[in-house]
């Protein structure tokens, strides 16, 4: 008969060894020993702990895994199952691709549970030092300072990848979280919202397709490269004034859309200047046969009408602004918008400066003293209620 197992691990010292090792079993009764690499006592009695809480949460194999794992290991393993299309989509996949060759320079041969808070802000700080470096045939050549906006994208990069190895248990939490970006960032993901005026001056020096892609986004919202530029002119009714999307980058984008007055007229613009073919917006330079980006058009386009620069997308702010402006209910504009989540909504419609001012005007300052409304005193420190007379 064996002998009672009494403890459920120990601490000990092994000869020839300078460190404390551990013992204990795993939940198949197997004795495992390990080094605790530390000469602190009570530093191996706390992994110890560590490892006899991850044996009975069943999470034992995965917590000594991402502690031999490394970064650079991590990396790959996240590009290929957690960054690629259909998880993702190819454009995301491809920053997040830039992004990680210069991560994996600077944490590549560190093991994961290595990269700390004071590693990441040191990375950041070292980026935001170096200079834009562009390829040549003989060499590079070196530009100005790298945006903020840039070194941004990679943290954000970094923190997406560390949160998932914390929800596979790979970590136990994600350093990024006690990590402040160094400098401050102005505007970033703050919509621009376009006024009628400026989106009329930028039609008037736009190219006729770029013109009618305006007026398209700015009246239904759509999304540019996933679900404009692809369409095809079967996907519109212009009998019912519908139009018909249906792929886009949410389950709630697939949807039938109805369309205003000026989104139809813009619509039967751009069939009559794009030919025979299939698509809305054609093109024979690109293999799928339609325009993938109208970025330099529009940026030609905001140059000649003299209005800095903004992002195209951002009409679909534009779009939900002026929704909202009009009256339309909050859970109207999110159907409208195509969104399944409200609390992106927040960054879509943008109040502006004159629309509350408007709203102020609407203030009513003698609401208490009108003709059917009774004010009631309260006692104590209630103050008063203000009820409508019966």
């Amino acid at each position: 008969m064996s002998r009672p197992i009494t403890h459920d691990g120990v601490v000990y010292r092994r000869e020839g060894s300078k460190f404390w090792w551990i013992c204990y079993r795993d939940r198949t009764g197997n004795r495992q020993r390990e080094s605790s690499f530390t000469e602190d006592w009570q530093g191996a009695q706390k992994l110890l702990r560590a490892r006899l809480e991850a044996r009975d949460g069943n999470v034992l194999q995965v917590v000594r895994k991402g502690e031999s794992l490394s970064f650079g290991e991590w990396v790959d393993f996240f590009l290929e199952n957690y960054s690629k299309p259909p998880v993702r989509q190819p454009g995301t996949h491809n920053a997040n691709s830039r992004c990680v060759q210069h991560l994996k320079k600077a944490f590549g041969t560190r093991r994961l549970i290595d990269v700390g808070p004071d590693e990441i802000e040191l990375y950041l700080r070292d980026r935001l030092r170096q200079r834009v470096k562009v390829r040549l045939s003989k060499g590079y050549r070196e530009h100005g300072p790298i945006k903020a906006t840039t070194v941004h994208q990679e943290f954000r990069v970094l923190r997406r990848m560390l949160n998932v190895a914390v929800r596979k248990r790979l970590l136990t939490s994600n350093p990024c979280a006690m990590v402040e970006f160094p400098v401050s960032l102005k505007g970033l993901f703050r919509p621009h919202y376009v006024a009628w005026s400026e989106q009329q001056l930028i039609e008037k020096n736009a190219m006729p397709h770029l013109r009618n892609a305006i007026r398209i986004i700015a009246e239904t919202g759509l999304r540019v490269k996933k679900e404009l530029l692809p369409m095809k002119k079967s996907q519109i009714d212009f009998i019912n004034a519908v139009v018909w999307i249906p792929d886009s980058k949410t389950p709630n984008g697939v949807a039938e859309i109805p369309l205003s007055k000026l989104a139809l007229e813009a619509f039967r613009d751009q069939v009559a200047i794009s030919g025979k073919g299939e698509f809305l917006f054609p093109s024979d330079r690109n293999k799928n046969g339609h325009l993938r980006s109208l970025r330099t058009a529009w940026r030609k386009a905001l140059k000649r009408a003299g209005v800095p620069y903004f992002r195209l997308y951002d009409l679909r702010s534009t779009y939900a602004t002026r929704l909202s402006a009009g009256g339309v209910a909050d859970e109207w504009v999110i159907q409208m918008l195509r969104q399944g989540d409200s609390q992106v909504f927040k960054k879509y419609s943008q109040m502006k400066l004159q629309m509350k001012r408007e709203a102020l005007d609407k203030i009513n300052r003698q609401a208490n003293e009108m003709p059917g409304v009774l004010t009631q005193h309260g006692s104590g420190d209630r103050g008063f209620d203000t009820v409508l007379t019966q």
